[in-house]
């Protein structure tokens, strides 16, 4: 995937961290630990996400909606 040059600024101390894990070889540079820190927090995002949207269903509803197709379908299921 072709990639874009972006410039950001960092608070000091947190460069400093970043220079340290690079210095390390956890990551081959700057970029890829920014890189890699990104996708993880936008996937944390799209996870809460989708955590904030289903703690809005009400269970007890989604329960009867979902025997509700069981109950009386007894005629539009063909017998095995």
């Amino acid at each position: 995937m072709p990639k874009t040059k972006v410039a950001v600024t960092l608070d000091s101390r947190l460069l400093r961290e970043v220079d340290e894990l690079v210095h390390q070889d956890r990551f081959p540079n700057r970029s890829q630990l920014v890189e890699a820190a990104l996708v993880e927090k936008l996937a944390r995002i799209r996870g809460t996400r989708l955590a904030i949207e289903c703690a809005k269903l009400d269970r007890v509803e989604e329960v009867m909606l979902a025997e509700e197709g069981l109950s009386n379908d007894s005629e539009a299921w063909p017998e095995y």
